[in-house]
């Protein structure tokens, strides 16, 4: 399976780099920032990219974006999202494609090296890897427009579970 990986932070991408292919994963390429993502990813075309949201120069929504245009370029490209904050606007983005695996986990939630690369497969393979926190607050932001506002905390917790 090819990865690619854009992560600003030197010793996190090359942490991410080494364990992914510790697990028997290729990495295409690792980036530091939007505009080398969208190029590894039409260039390599790899089976999934790995995205941290905030990425130079601005480091606030430029990964996401990066994913984003990714996705318009190579139409249901897999995206795991992994970052320390939850982009709401651009995520709902993200998850509402409807094409390709999706996946958001934030960094200080992922405890063990074999459920991070199990994310990354089943992205990788058209599935999803949520982390309910994720799921939260995207919920939280929406109780106000009626469609989710409307279930029952248990229908809450389903469809968390399911994501």
């Amino acid at each position: 399976m090819r990865v690619v990986i854009a992560e600003d932070l030197f010793l996190l991408r090359d942490g991410l780099t080494r364990m992914l292919q510790a697990h028997g994963l290729q990495i295409a390429a690792a980036v530091d920032n939007g505009a080398d993502l969208l190029a590894a990813v039409t260039a390599d075309q790899p089976d999934v990219a790995i995205v941290d949201v905030r990425l130079p120069p601005t480091f606030t929504d430029e990964g996401i974006r990066a994913a984003l245009a990714a996705r318009r370029e190579v139409p249901g490209l897999p995206v795991l999202v992994l970052s320390q904050y939850v982009e709401q606007l651009y995520a709902r983005e993200l998850l509402a494609s409807g094409s390709g695996g999706i996946g958001y986990l934030l960094k200080d939630r992922v405890f063990d090296s074999g459920q991070f690369v199990d994310a990354v497969r089943r992205v990788a393979t058209g599935g999803t890897a949520m982390d309910p926190e994720v799921i939260a607050r995207l919920l939280a932001r929406n109780t106000g427009d009626g469609t989710l506002a409307a279930l029952s905390p248990r229908e809450r917790e389903v469809l968390a579970l399911m994501a």
